[in-house]
């Protein structure tokens, strides 16, 4: 399954070669043509069928990097200091395994033993700085013989299909977005399409701003994996997703506010299809729209999320049928172009 190796690569912002392989492996046979650009994003174009289209161009982006950890210091014990890459909570790291670097190395994030903290220390949550990555190395200089400084930390989550049609793993942050790019790219249109998989989302959307600025699209459709909050602590009212209810549509967040002619045509769409949808009802946090929005003298950009549990942590959790009707709602919108021109 496509979509469980994209999970199982191993690819933090910066790092992301393993799944630029993954994916060009997938997408080459669909596709008139692949580069890979200084900043590593993975640009796929896939020519129209029809001569004299009006030059109409379309990016469909989605990111390959994930959250993680890098090393940043060797001790004499041959434990690894490391620092996060993007938003990960130091909460959720204890006694987590996870594999470093390129040879992808095992070890275990380990602290100070609970009967050997003060009760001030159990008090309070752990700190980066309060976490050390164990390798099983005997000392700093059997640590060297596998690790470097700057290597990635990445989870070792599998992925894994769990109750009725649902599934856990790591970084469906955002590699279910380059699933149903992918999935989309395989289909045929009657104007250009370019299929973006974005590089460094995680530290600021880097790659997303050059894409945009090199591709200067008529529209961007940006594909993402996004906060469901529907667990039993959080009050119905405030849940951003909620898994199982079809694809989210985002309106506004802190980076970008969506014109309502694009969000209009896909709830029409939605509706003629029988394809379920929602609103993200959050508007915090940003993605690689709020960077393609602000390319050249604009770029209108919409983004579509596939609701997940638990973002940015270890194991997240997405229900399936989420991710086949974000490929049929996309699919829907691109095909409505041929015959309805751009909602602009």
């Amino acid at each position: 399954m496509f979509l469980a190796r994209l999970t199982e690569c191993a690819g933090v912002s910066g790092q992301e070669a393993e799944v630029r392989a993954v994916i060009i492996e997938e997408i080459k046979d669909y596709v008139d043509g692949v580069k890979v650009d200084a900043l590593g994003n993975v640009i796929a174009l896939k020519r129209g069928r029809k001569a004299g289209d009006g030059g109409v161009k379309l990016m469909l982006a989605a990111h390959m990097d994930e959250v993680g950890l890098m090393v940043t210091y060797i001790e004499k014990s041959g434990m690894l200091r490391v620092e996060p890459v993007g938003g990960v909570d130091p909460r959720v790291l204890v006694s987590k395994v996870v594999l470093v670097g390129k040879d992808k190395i095992p070890g275990v994030i380990g602290a100070k033993a609970i009967h050997l903290q003060e009760r001030e220390e159990r008090e309070n949550a752990f700190k980066i700085e309060d976490l050390l990555v164990d390798i099983g190395a005997k000392d700093k200089q059997d640590a060297e013989k596998a690790v470097r400084l700057g290597d990635a930390v990445v989870f070792a989550t599998e992925f894994q299909e769990i109750g009725n049609r649902r599934a856990k793993a790591k970084a469906f942050d955002d590699r279910v977005g380059c699933a149903v790019v992918a999935e989309l790219l395989k289909q045929r249109f009657d104007y250009t399409v370019y299929g973006v998989f974005t590089a460094q989302e995680e530290v600021g959307g880097r790659g997303a701003t050059v894409a945009a600025y090199s591709i200067n699209p008529d529209l961007a459709l940006v594909f993402e994996g996004t906060t469901a909050s529907d667990v039993p602590e959080a009050k119905e009212h405030t849940y951003a997703t909620t898994l199982g209810k079809g694809p989210a549509l985002t309106f506004m967040d802190r980076s970008v506010l969506v014109k309502k002619d694009i969000i209009k045509r896909l709830l029409e769409l939605a509706e003629e299809g029988n394809i379920p949808v929602q609103f993200r009802r959050s508007t915090a946090g940003g993605t690689d729209a709020g960077r393609i929005y602000l390319q050249r003298e604009g770029i209108p950009s919409e983004v579509i999320s596939v609701p997940t549990r638990y973002i940015h942590s270890p194991v997240s959790v997405i229900d399936l049928a989420d991710v086949d009707n974000t490929i049929r709602l996309a699919s829907a919108f691109l095909h409505s172009i041929e015959d309805r021109g751009l909602p602009l």
